[in-house]
């Protein structure tokens, strides 16, 4: 495609273009100076788990139910390595059943539900919540904890009600709501691409965590 020297000149910084990228960079540089070792924390929680054979359940909210499908994708697929599916399963969102017939068909079951009836100590639950507070996604983050599981949670500005039942919560600065799903989404990447690094490139840290665990 091919632009006229008009429109190439009409790209300012205050044009949707020039803002989105700006704040885009500002946004991304300032989330991933914090969030850097909490993501490191979160995919060494994950690894663990997996290592001694348990599974990785996800679950999201809004453009979260999304995200959390996308990582199911790269780790009972593949991401960068060429390595053996990780087991993982994606909940169903609480509103599931969205139409007024599948309402009258089918009972609503809440992430937390799920938990109860697949969840056991030692696996993990990865949470996506880019509005930030959930009151399901809580629910089931609490779930998870009383089964001893392993509790991550990217959330947006708000997310702090998530904090009493996560292990690692990595809350994305304000935001327009795009930039955030855009934030979640490279977060869940580096956690797919840490847990293969522990479980098939560098298993001695594995072993050293386990050990002190």
């Amino acid at each position: 495609m091919v632009f006229s020297d008009a429109a190439q000149d009409a790209m300012t910084p205050s044009d949707p273009v020039g803002s989105y990228l700006a704040e885009g960079e500002r946004v991304r540089r300032l989330f991933f100076q914090e969030a850097a070792p909490l993501l490191r924390r979160a995919a060494l929680g994950i690894a663990l788990g997996l290592a001694a054979g348990g599974k990785l359940l996800l679950c999201g909210s809004g453009g979260g139910s999304l995200l959390a499908r996308q990582m199911l994708a790269l780790l009972t697929g593949r991401f960068l390595l060429d390595r053996p599916a990780l087991p993982a399963a994606v909940l169903l969102p609480e509103d599931a059943a969205s139409s007024l017939e599948a309402r009258s068909a089918f009972v609503s079951c809440p992430p937390a539900r799920q938990i109860e009836a697949l969840g056991a100590a030692g696996d993990g639950l990865l949470i996506f919540s880019p509005p930030g507070h959930d009151a399901a996604l809580a629910a089931a983050a609490e779930a998870a904890r009383q089964r001893k599981m392993c509790v991550v949670a990217l959330a947006g500005e708000h997310g702090e009600a998530l904090a009493a039942y996560s292990d690692v919560l990595v809350c994305a600065p304000p935001a327009p709501p795009p930039l955030v799903q855009e934030l979640h989404m490279a977060a869940g990447h580096l956690v797919c691409r840490l847990i293969d690094h522990y479980l098939f490139e560098n298993p001695a840290v594995l072993r050293a965590a386990a050990a002190t665990a």
